[in-house]
């Protein structure tokens, strides 16, 4: 499916892929690791044929259809449902020419391809990977232009999911997903039909997705048959393997090298000697594979712990202004609890970690904190937040006043930014290091608590591995949100349920959750989007009058496809009727024929689907 020879490419002087070649079969969906900044992203430019490499090729089959979310998110006035259905362009093109033709034979033919394509229920298709991605069915009415990036950069994935190409091309999709976004995308991606390679550093994702992982280290790529924890154990294999024959190898060199030199001054064995240098010379060196070193994070612990619990919320309730977003809160913290928070996003997440954190007070009811309660937070948008002309040495001398250099510097490395690195302007930083930073300035006092919403968003593997491990051996509370749902399992003792304007203890594992999250996303109502105060009080006045309004248009428009075949039915009958069109081109009378009895079946469907919306606008 994917044919990759002898590929050459300089990103500004860094050799990227050197002479790199892989072959990715038919059908696969593969999972695309690599250290960040190793040239995945540019990968996908060369396939996409944004870019053209130094040298080598890359093909695919002719005609094969790729699919790839373009980094600038949609905006405009189009709804989401419009946005998402233009994304199948041979499906777009057919309406519009079905729109245009007269010619019986031109019309049957387009009413064949459309059928071929299961056209028909494209609309269907297109609501349930909307519902799936957090869209109810009000919000995939409403324009582009009243979404935040994150949740446009949804839409643009879900049109390209409902494209269905044939080679579909993700780079790190789960980072503008929720938890719940993710199961779905990861149940659906399973499933997939076609080919996919997908960026991404979400091992339960590349576990549960991948049948190959394909890796690039020092420009070459590497294709593993299994899943992500497949190519672990492979790995390690190789790693072992390659120590082993290095050292084997080494041992041989000395074995060579000390007869050479004990016997290269005697003449009756100086032709052996010689031989031996030849030996050596020949003798290509055997690199043993050894991962890059990951700095590890360091969270610094609370010198004193706090007296449990170190926060009780008793009946409490906390909003913005007079609009209340939970209430109904009695639930403690222990001064060692580790809390995963679940729910979609909107339900409340971000407003239930603020009142924890002490950004918010609340409203109502009685919230105890424990005297001195030092809260660390971290929140993804921060990134976005940081001043790109400062440095790392700056930003901790900022915390840090009067202190001597040697103490600010001594802090920012064991952030993980010595030397140079200090000096290095934040603009210039890798997404990792930013959130690393962060993280150095959320725990810079050693808190008690500490509140981590998203925080691998920008991590690889590798340092997420290393997150995990250092929250693991923090000794304060930690409250998690995260859509990695390995991070998760890893970290979190208690999960507690964002939900229904509450937040509450849930009775499971994520097993449990994932179970309940995907039968939700196939059996029930989609989950409603927040919106602005303004808008939400809009559908408030009057929900029934716009349902009932949705109803009218949708029953129209099955009305519409009903009279639009019957009209096909009819043109393609009096072609049929002609005295002569069987004896003057049977072959074309026979194909009619055909493609009759396919606009009949799209007749009865859209006949059936009539009746059911007929049934529904009378209850």
């Amino acid at each position: 499916m994917l044919t990759i020879n002898d590929l050459v490419y300089r990103l500004g002087g860094r050799l990227l892929f050197d002479h790199a070649g892989v072959f990715l079969p038919g059908r696969s969906r593969a999972g695309f690791v690599g250290r960040n900044g190793a040239g995945k992203t540019t990968l996908f430019r060369l396939i996409s044929g944004e870019i053209a490499p130094e040298s080598g090729a890359i093909s695919i089959p002719a005609r094969t259809r790729l699919g790839r979310v373009e980094q600038e998110a949609p905006g405009g006035p189009t709804a989401l449902i419009d946005f998402v259905l233009a994304g199948d362009l041979e499906r777009a093109d057919l309406l519009a020419r079905a729109e245009a033709a007269h010619d019986a034979h031109d019309i049957a033919d387009i009413q064949t391809r459309l059928a071929d394509i299961d056209a028909h229920s494209a609309p269907a298709r297109a609501a349930a990977i909307l519902h799936g991605l957090g869209f109810d069915a009000a919000a995939q009415r409403r324009p582009l232009s009243e979404f935040s990036g994150g949740w446009r950069m949804r839409v643009a994935l879900a049109a390209v999911l409902f494209a269905q190409p044939d080679l579909l091309l993700l780079d790190e999709p789960t980072n503008y997903l929720d938890l719940e976004g993710t199961l779905w995308l990861v149940d659906y991606l399973s499933r997939y039909p076609a080919s996919v390679v997908v960026i991404s550093h979400d091992r339960d994702l590349l576990d549960d997705v991948a049948t190959h992982i394909l890796h690039l280290e020092r420009g070459k790529l590497t294709l593993y048959k299994g899943d992500y924890s497949s190519f672990e154990k492979q790995r390690r294999e190789a790693q072992l393997l390659a120590v082993k024959g290095a050292k084997k190898q080494e041992e041989q060199r000395k074995h060579l090298q000390a007869f050479v030199d004990r016997f290269r001054s005697k003449a009756t064995k100086a032709r052996q000697a010689q031989s031996r240098l030849k030996l050596l010379a020949k003798m290509e060196p055997i690199a043993a594979i050894v991962d890059d070193s990951v700095l590890p994070i360091r969270l610094p612990s609370p010198e004193k712990p706090l007296s449990p619990p170190i926060i009780a919320l008793e009946k409490a309730a906390v909003g913005y202004g007079d609009r209340v977003v939970l209430s109904r809160l009695t639930l403690s913290i222990s001064n060692d609890d580790r809390i995963g928070l679940l729910g979609a996003n909107g339900n409340g997440k971000s407003t239930f970690a603020k009142l924890l954190g002490g950004r918010l007070s609340p409203c109502a009811g009685e919230m105890v904190r424990a005297p001195k309660l030092e809260a660390g937070f971290f929140a993804q948008h921060q990134v976005d937040d940081l001043n790109e002309g400062e440095t790392p040495y700056a930003v901790f001398a900022r915390l840090m006043p009067g202190a001597p250099e040697a103490r600010i510097r001594g802090r920012a490395a064991q952030t993980g930014f010595s030397g140079a690195r200090a000096e290095t302007v934040i603009a210039k930083l890798s997404g990792g290091e930013k959130a690393r930073l962060l993280l150095g300035v959320a725990t810079f006092n050693a808190p008690h608590l500490l509140i981590l919403d998203e925080p691998t968003n920008h991590l690889d593997i590798d340092s997420r591995a290393a997150l995990i491990e250092a929250i693991n051996d923090y000794e304060g509370a930690v409250v998690l949100v995260s859509h990695d749902r390995y991070l998760l399992e890893a970290c979190a003792d208690r999960l507690w349920l964002v939900d229904d304007g509450t937040v509450r203890a849930f009775d499971g594992d994520m097993d449990d959750y994932a179970r309940q999250v995907l039968s939700k996303s196939r059996d029930e109502e989609p989950r409603r989007i927040p919106v602005a105060p303004a808008q939400e009080a809009a559908k408030q006045e009057a929900p029934k009058r716009r349902d009932a309004g949705q109803a009218r248009r949708k029953l129209a428009a099955a009305e519409a496809r009903v009279e639009k075949f019957t009209q096909l039915i009819a043109r393609v009958d009096e072609a049929l009727a002609a005295p002569d069109a069987f004896a003057r081109n049977p072959q074309e009378a026979a194909r009619l024929a055909s493609q009759r009895e396919e606009l009949a079946q799209a007749l009865a469907a859209a006949e059936e689907q009539w009746l059911e919306l007929a049934a529904e606008a009378e209850v």
